[in-house]
């Protein structure tokens, strides 16, 4: 049995930035441990709202690179209004915020391109590829989105080549999305977005989707949609660390990442102020820690109460200091946003948070798949952002263990969440 092939066409890939590359990356970085020689087709000239340099060096070495040049109108439109380098990463100007320029600019991208504007690519990759398969032995190809209109590529092949084996990974929903509603689309522009997802959802062999309820979602849509998540790396270092772990003298509470408002945990502020005016000796170790960057309306709250003399505020740190910052922690802290819409979101640091092995404090909409996660690890709870009671009992109970010196890590089923045993799980289903 020799190496099979897998093509994958993905518009980030390094030097891009982001969550958006992870994914690939790291697949395609353990494939060739399960049978399968990835080969990456991406745009020659792609436009990305972020780079990062530091993640080519996490490119296979000998990997088979595929280039084509786009088009895309987002040169023009960063002309016309600065703002619209927001948009390629998803992100909007709401109410208020919103100009008329950035009204005209989101209709526009919601109803001319659809589904996204890395559609000009399509048609030019279907002819190439069609002939790219033709001529190399591919068993199989993956197109993971967002943009979506990559999966257009897929369903363009499918139709010319009826017995290509054709995965779609979604590593966030189409029409599901939060954004979706403030598209500004017309009525006919709804409807092709959601034809032309349905004839994915029916086209593709597979649908992956990166967390339970999406997968849930996308079979009630009619895919056959399996859920891979996302995952941890083991960091350079990090079990030296943990080997060598010297007790902290402050139990501390850390938030890493960007906090904004919409995901701003109210009540847990409210029980570590009642515990710091309760428990004196609460107060004299407790700190709680940012990393990265949080809304200066928190940190305005925040320092109206007890807890100002008890901030740590780090500012944003590289990767690898943040992942030590980590470590030196009691709990850490992740928040989601609070509807229910949003159960299905697993943010990315929950799976680093994981790979630390420490204790974590959840907040956001019940039954959430971040809930099941660390039940299922054993790795911390998970909380309304209504309870305030519950979290004080939690905090002071990991509080009074760690002063024992008996917080222990969580080690719990974590391996399950490391890229090379997703990976498995992914040559299993190819």
């Amino acid at each position: 049995m020799g190496q099979k092939k897998i093509l994958i066409i993905t518009y980030y890939w390094p030097p891009a930035g982001g969550p958006g590359v992870q994914r690939w990356l790291k697949f395609a970085k353990y494939l060739p441990e399960f049978g399968w020689n990835p080969v990456i087709y991406t745009p020659e000239n792609p436009s990305y709202p972020l780079v990062d340099e530091s993640l080519l060096k996490e490119v296979p070495q000998d990997i088979e690179m595929v280039k084509t040049r786009i088009w895309e109108p987002y040169q023009l439109a960063e002309k016309l209004n600065k703002s619209n380098k927001k948009f390629k990463a998803g992100q909007f100007d709401v109410g208020k915020n919103q100009s008329w320029k950035s009204k005209l600019s989101i209709w526009v991208r919601g109803n001319f391109f659809i589904p996204d504007a890395r559609v000009f690519w399509v048609k030019p990759s279907i002819r190439f590829l069609e002939q790219y398969l033709k001529e190399n032995k591919i068993d199989t190809v993956v197109t993971s989105g967002p943009p979506h209109s990559l999966h257009l590529i897929g369903l363009g092949l499918k139709k010319k080549l009826p017995n290509l084996k054709w995965i779609a990974d979604f590593r966030d929903p189409w029409t599901e999305i939060s954004y979706y509603p403030h598209l500004k689309l017309t009525k006919s522009s709804d409807r092709k977005h959601r034809m032309l997802e349905s004839a994915v959802f029916k086209t593709a062999d597979i649908t992956l989707a990166t967390s339970y309820t999406d997968a849930e979602n996308f079979r009630k849509a009619g895919a056959r949609s399996v859920c891979i998540t996302n995952g941890f790396d083991e960091e350079a270092g990090q079990k030296e660390r943990k080997e060598h772990y010297v007790p902290q003298k402050t139990f501390t509470i850390s938030y890493i990442g960007v906090l904004e408002q919409l995901r701003n945990p109210e009540n847990l502020w409210k029980a570590l102020n009642e515990l710091v005016k309760t428990y004196p000796d609460f107060a004299a170790h407790f700190a709680l820690k940012f990393v990265g960057r949080v809304d200066d309306k928190i940190l305005q709250n925040l320092e109206a109460t007890e807890l100002k003399n008890h901030i740590l505020n780090l500012g944003y740190l590289p990767h690898d200091q943040a992942v030590e910052e980590m470590e030196k922690s009691g709990l850490l802290l992740i928040t989601n946003f609070p509807n229910e819409s949003s159960k299905g979101i697993i943010p990315g640091k929950i799976f680093e948070y994981l790979a630390s092995g420490k204790q974590i404090v959840s907040f956001g909409p019940e039954d959430a798949d971040v809930a099941r996660i660390l039940n299922e690890t054993s790795a911390g709870k998970h909380f309304s952002y209504h309870d305030t009671e519950a979290v004080k009992c939690f905090v002071l109970e990991k509080f009074e263990l760690w002063k024992q010196g008996n917080l222990s890590d969580n080690t719990g089923n974590i391996e399950q969440f490391s890229r090379r045993n997703l990976t498995q799980q992914l040559a299993e289903i190819l």
